[in-house]
């Protein structure tokens, strides 16, 4: 009996044992939960600051490397004495002798790159030129807009307001835009040589002035018999010295 006893006294303690066990296998398990759900919020703000700092650089203001409009109006390795003026800065001398050749010191603005007469590239350079203004420059060192609103066929000659605009190689004082009094010198196609074979052949019909355009004179020419050859012969003396013209107002070519 007294074994017997002792056999459930052992049973009971190792049961307590185990059960103190498995609470204590149980209550560290729950200790490294709480310790790793506590340490992630720290190693995700770690790595925020990490990536931030390694991010740092692009938030860096980017160096300019825009290049000037005026580059697309310089040649590339040309002549620096041929370029634009747009290309370059100049000590303009307005106390030149007018119709005298001048030199002026020139320095190319950044981003353009030109060469001399060697093929060596500079940066400082002389131009030569003729002491005038931009508007006293010749006629074919400026390019002016044209007008179909004025008559060339009128007597006196009509002229209209133009704006000029120097040729980039061409170099010359003051405003290189500037506006001109121009004669009216447009034309519509029309032909002074078909217009005078038409006058001289079909004129009585009124061809010739059909052909200019003017519809009232032509019929009339028609129904009179080109005013019974009176008014064909003095078509031909008009249209021969060119003061019967285009309808439009414009030059024959």
């Amino acid at each position: 009996m007294a074994a017997l006893a002792g056999l459930r006294t052992l049973r009971r303690l190792c049961g307590v044992a185990l059960f103190l066990s498995q609470l204590y296998v149980l209550s560290g398990r729950a200790g490294s939960l709480m310790t790793t759900k506590h340490s992630q919020p720290q190693s995700t703000f770690a790595k925020s600051l990490t990536s931030t700092s390694t991010n740092t650089p692009y938030f860096k203001a980017a160096e300019s490397t825009e290049i000037p409009s005026y580059v697309t109006k310089c040649p590339s390795n040309g002549l620096c004495s041929r370029l634009p003026p747009d290309c370059m800065t100049c000590n303009t001398n307005y106390s030149c002798i007018y119709g005298k050749p001048a030199t002026f010191d020139c320095k190319v603005k950044p981003h353009v790159h030109c060469v001399d007469e060697n093929n060596h590239e500079q940066e400082n350079f002389t131009i030569n030129m003729t002491c005038q203004f931009c508007w006293q420059l010749a006629t074919t060192d400026y390019v002016c807009t044209n007008s179909t609103n004025c008559m060339t066929v009128s007597c006196p000659r009509q002229r209209y307001n133009a704006t000029c605009t120097v040729r980039d190689h061409i170099h010359c004082l003051g405003n290189r835009v500037f506006p001109k009094m121009l004669y009216c010198n447009w034309t519509g196609g029309y032909k002074w040589s078909t217009a005078l074979a038409l006058s001289i052949t079909l004129g009585g019909f009124g061809a010739d002035r059909f052909y200019l355009g003017q519809w009232r004179e032509g019929l009339g020419k028609l129904f009179s018999f080109g005013g019974l050859g009176i008014w064909t012969l003095i078509d031909v003396l008009l249209i021969g010295v060119g003061y019967v013209g285009p309808a439009d107002g414009s030059l024959y070519i």
